[in-house]
């Protein structure tokens, strides 16, 4: 069952604070379209990047015998939680001291394992997040509850990104880059609220298109 974390209402500007532009869907029109391009897209990577994800999964198997894929809880669309699944880059026990960002030459990363991170190709199983329709292929990324738990303070608005489904790219994504710190993430913020302000199926397409080039991306850790 998910599990609803915080809550995404945003609140109404008080007195003669400028009026921010909404963040609600564009209409039901939007959302069938754009539910239907993901289940399409979703369906026709997941056939056409098969061998991709099949040599990640052999990949990962002789690297320590462990398990090939993992779960982890990330917050979506208006504050529901739901499992993200990828493909497991680190060693078991990356975790034993506590949610924590990844690093540069990140001693947790399995050998062999840097160029799944830095192509993206642990972020595939995601297509399968996609097709039950806890993810779409455009949206603001999702992060862990702890992170967002962590951020509260410094971003007050991040919550505000939970409008909308949470993506497999996005504005942030493409115009940002990798970042875990907190200059980059309000930078990360600030782009995900653009998005959602101004959201199209035409500006969808575009940033699908724009992220293709951006597939290798040396700064992941």
């Amino acid at each position: 069952m998910h599990a609803e974390y915080g809550h995404s209402h945003p609140t109404k500007p008080a007195g003669d604070a400028p009026r921010r532009r909404s963040l609600r869907s564009p209409g039901l029109g939007f959302e069938a379209c754009k539910r239907a391009v993901d289940i399409v897209a979703a369906l026709a990577g997941l056939i056409a990047l098969m061998p991709v994800m099949v040599l990640c999964g052999v990949w990962i198997k002789l690297m320590d015998g462990g398990p090939v894929l993992y779960k982890q809880w990330r917050v979506g669309r208006d504050g529901w939680l739901f499992n993200i699944y990828k493909f497991r880059t680190m060693t078991m026990n990356a975790e034993q001291d506590g949610a924590q960002c990844a690093t540069n030459a990140d001693p947790r990363v399995l050998p062999g394992c840097q160029w799944v991170r830095k192509c993206h190709a642990d972020e595939l199983p995601q297509l399968v997040n996609i097709l039950l329709g806890q993810m779409s292929l455009v949206g603001p990324r999702p992060e862990r509850p702890e992170i967002i738990e962590e951020l509260r303070e410094d971003l007050p608005r991040i919550e505000r990104r939970l409008a909308a489904a949470p993506g497999l790219t996005g504005l942030a994504q493409v115009r940002n880059g990798y970042t875990n710190d907190v200059a980059g993430m309000r930078r990360k913020l600030a782009y995900d609220l653009r998005y959602l302000r101004s959201r199209s199926l035409v500006k969808d397409l575009k940033l699908i298109l724009e992220t293709i080039p951006r597939v290798w991306d040396p700064t992941a850790c």
